[in-house]
């Protein structure tokens, strides 16, 4: 794992005795069933996709917020805005989804923060209002567990309190992710319904590309757009 800079925001909310809750993007994908474009870079409303997901965690409220990088890292370093998060390069991407998610928590072992609430960066349908919710359900509690839910499923974004950030990346292996550690955990979990809010698909394909341009549930800047 490497760390490239420190977020601008890192310690704010602790010193000044409000939980800190970060925010982490996975976008480390090689798109593999896209041709091997990196996922990252994909772009929908005229900005790559790591660019729409850094904006939903921001506006959402969190901060900080982390980047795990992992094909074409520096690509993405040049070619998307990323000022507003740290970028995290896994060099060990291909292994899955769990790699990347235990890089992305082992990078906010010292920035004191509460929580963390993580999206992926291939659903671009989910933006800053069903961060919102998700990060109002923790109120701030290292022990919180929480998911979006859409018709009652799980989904993302997911919070993790810290003082379930070590069990997790024990148990995050392969493309797995934290899902063991959350089925194991279901009895705690706090299910958050989103679906009048966002929409949950991937771009996992060709075929789903053209759902890059389609109108979605969310603005720019994170309202839902009336009407849709």
């Amino acid at each position: 794992m490497r760390v490239y800079g420190t977020d601008r925001t890192d310690g704010a909310g602790a010193a000044a005795g409000v939980p800190v809750v970060a925010g982490l993007v996975l976008a480390a994908g090689g798109g593999r069933r896209l041709g091997g474009r990196p996922k990252a870079l994909l772009r929908h409303r005229g900005r790559p996709l790591v660019e729409h997901a850094l904006s939903a965690l921001r506006s959402g409220g969190c901060g900080p917020v982390h980047v795990v990088l992992g094909a074409a890292a520096e690509q993405v370093c040049a070619e998307a805005d990323l000022t507003e998060g740290v970028p995290v390069e896994n060099p060990d991407w291909a292994g899955g989804m769990g790699s990347s998610l235990r890089s992305g928590l082992d990078s906010f072992a010292d920035c004191g923060a509460a929580a963390v609430v993580v999206v992926l960066v291939d659903q671009p349908g989910i933006g800053a209002a069903a961060v919102r919710r998700v990060l109002a359900a923790g109120g701030g509690r290292r022990d919180a567990l929480v998911s979006a839910a859409y018709g009652g499923e799980r989904g993302h974004p997911v919070l993790f309190g810290a003082d379930r950030w070590p069990e997790i990346t024990r148990t995050a292996i392969g493309d797995r992710g934290a899902r063991a550690y959350l089925r194991a955990h279901a009895p705690e979990l706090t299910l958050v319904e989103c679906g009048d809010v966002a929409e949950p698909y991937d771009i996992d394909t060709v075929a789903d590309l053209d759902r890059l341009e389609r109108p979605g549930m969310e603005s720019p800047r994170g309202e839902r757009r009336q009407g849709e």
